[in-house]
């Protein structure tokens, strides 16, 4: 935990007891609840904490087994803690302010559109070996709906590049297989012939994405990266690897793919969970209700 994350929450407890006098039992709840979602995000500080971090650690929550009622917990214990920063100024806005349900997963998450997605996946177009990388996994994220602990935590000999498709090791431990399509093919057989030779020192990776120093990427470090060609392709939307994950499911979606195939390509343990898209094709339920509702 960083030491800008420490001092707050230590701040943040003292204002639990002193100014909103609640019980030092509840207080270290919430201390707990917090200390744990600071761990869960990928580096990032107060202000750039999105609604999706906070969708992430309550959907890892909810895949570890927690009841709902600690999930419950958990989601106000952030909320409390999102209007102290913003009463402080710590913060410009309170991001949870429209997160009232408990079961945060039931929100309609945000994706790029297809010309959104095009500009971002080509935002690393050099021949630079981080560039290649980068490209790389920008059309791996896209392609096949990794969450980012999965994209770094991916194998050199987890890619079936024969049969295009990954094996995963993806929330407790569960392994699946998600195919990935011909554009990621092409980024992902350049970065390994061109790449991933140069950035592996040891000779003896084994994790398929590398930094420069021949480590495995960091969640940090894709964070950072898919911001960054956010910033060159112009996009203004506020850009996170999770973005390209909802991308990912909202467009198969919208082009007929069945909701129990892309809750297995997701990894899903739950259809609701991957129900949440379904509000998102609102142009397809239009044009459904035009062409057989008989007063449409």
């Amino acid at each position: 935990m960083s030491s800008e994350w420490s001092v707050l929450l230590v701040d943040f407890s003292a204002y639990l007891l002193l100014e909103r006098g609640l019980s030092k039992a509840t207080a270290s709840a919430y201390a707990a609840d917090l200390e744990a979602f600071v761990k869960h995000l990928p580096g990032v500080g107060p202000n750039a904490v999105t609604r999706d971090h906070i969708f992430d650690f309550l959907e890892d929550g909810q895949a570890a087994g927690l009841e709902s009622s600690t999930l419950a917990r958990r989601l106000i214990a952030i909320k409390v803690l999102f209007r102290f920063l913003a009463l402080e100024k710590i913060i410009p806005a309170d991001i949870t302010e429209v997160m009232e349900s408990p079961r945060l997963w039931k929100a309609v998450p945000d994706f790029l559109n297809l010309a959104e997605v095009d500009a971002l996946l080509a935002a690393f177009s050099g021949k630079d070996i981080l560039e290649v990388r980068n490209r790389a996994l920008l059309e791996l994220l896209y392609a096949s709906g990794l969450r980012a602990s999965e994209l770094v935590g991916l194998r050199l000999d987890g890619i079936d590049f024969q049969a295009g498709v990954l094996r995963v090791i993806g929330k407790r431990d569960k392994e699946r297989v998600t195919p990935f399509g011909k554009s990621a093919w092409k980024a992902l057989s350049r970065y390994l012939e061109e790449s991933r030779p140069l950035l592996d020192l040891s000779g003896r990776a084994v994790a398929f994405f590398l930094s420069h120093r021949g480590r495995p990427l960091t969640r940090a470090r894709v964070w950072m990266i898919v911001k960054e060609a956010a910033a060159r392709a112009g996009i203004s939307k506020n850009i996170y690897p999770h973005i390209l994950r909802h991308s990912f499911a909202t467009h198969l979606l919208n082009n007929g793919a069945d909701l129990r195939v892309i809750q297995e390509m997701l990894g899903h343990s739950s259809i609701a969970t991957t129900q949440i898209y379904t509000h998102t094709d609102t142009a397809r339920l239009a044009r459904a209700h035009q062409r057989f509702h008989p007063r449409a």
